[in-house]
């Protein structure tokens, strides 16, 4: 089933501690391209959280964000700077006893200047994290294809509906091209009678022009080809593989067989029918730009 290159997904909660969020959103782009924004800490996630979103989607502008909140105890230590302490005390001893000003030096006062007290993160287990991550990008990474596949249902929808009506415009022009050489050979008898008049007329001769029109006109390969080009796209349509690309490349050859119809087809009414067809094979070929 046709999956589009544009969606979200989003997971928002707690795993095994840490409470995670993570979201995905992606626009159209003619191969995969990866960026994440990533809690300051946690920069090795980044080439794994790339890798596991690849598995998953084939194509598309991907952009990341993923919070990380450790909510476990333990997860931080508070170090004291014991001969910056000191420094600080011995300054204001002697800022005490230059200047005669008496007081007591706390605990809490010495606390309170820079760098006495500094808190750092515990080491984490990385590969503890990168499964809670996963789990959580798993999650995100569901929602987002499936909003992907609703949006490519309705892609689905749209061509499969255009493919009718181009197959029903071949119709036409199957019907329509055989009366194209009639209409000849008639054209070219009336023409020679009001030349020749009253002389006989060489109906071998009109035979042999009207078989060289007919085989100059005759667009019955280009049809076939057309046919077959839009089977093998309900084909596409129906694989569960990124075929985009694949769908692209069809396109090009459906746009080719039409435009040969239109330059063999000496008739103003295929002629329309093939405008017709171009229109409708524009209008796929930019919706198969949001095709995965």
């Amino acid at each position: 089933m046709l999956k589009s290159m544009t969606g979200f997904g989003r997971f928002d909660g707690i795993v095994d501690g840490y409470h995670v969020i993570v979201e995905i959103k992606s626009v159209n782009h003619k191969y995969f391209e990866f960026s994440s924004r990533i809690t300051r800490g946690y920069g090795f996630l980044e080439e794994k959280l790339m890798s596991f979103t690849q598995r998953r989607i084939s194509r598309g502008k991907v952009d990341m964000y993923v919070s990380i909140d450790n909510y476990e105890e333990g997860d931080v230590q508070v170090v004291v700077n014991h001969s910056l302490a000191k420094g600080y005390i011995a300054a204001l001893k002697e800022l005490g006893e230059t200047n005669g000003i008496g007081g007591n030096i706390s605990f809490d006062s010495i606390a309170h200047y820079p760098d006495v007290l500094s808190v750092h993160k515990a080491p984490e287990d990385e590969e503890k994290v990168w499964n809670v991550v996963s789990q959580a990008a798993d999650k995100a990474i569901e929602s987002f294809i499936n909003m992907r596949a609703l949006e490519g249902q309705r892609l689905f929808s749209d061509v499969m509906g255009r493919l009718d009506k181009i197959l029903s415009i071949v119709e036409k022009i199957e019907v329509r091209s055989p009366a194209t050489v009639k209409e000849y050979r008639e054209k070219l008898e009336n023409r020679l009678k009001e030349i020749l008049q009253d002389r006989s007329i060489d109906d071998a001769r009109i035979l042999t022009e009207a078989a060289i029109f007919a085989d100059k006109v005759a667009v019955d390969e280009e049809t076939v080809r057309l046919r077959s080009h839009i089977n093998q796209f309900r084909k596409f349509a129906e694989s569960s593989e990124a075929i985009g690309r694949k769908m692209d490349f069809l396109v090009q050859e459906m746009n080719r067989e039409t435009n040969t119809i239109g330059s063999k087809a000496g008739d103003s009414e295929i002629a329309y029918m093939v405008v017709d067809i171009k229109a409708e094979i524009e209008k796929i070929r930019e919706q198969i730009q949001n095709i995965e």
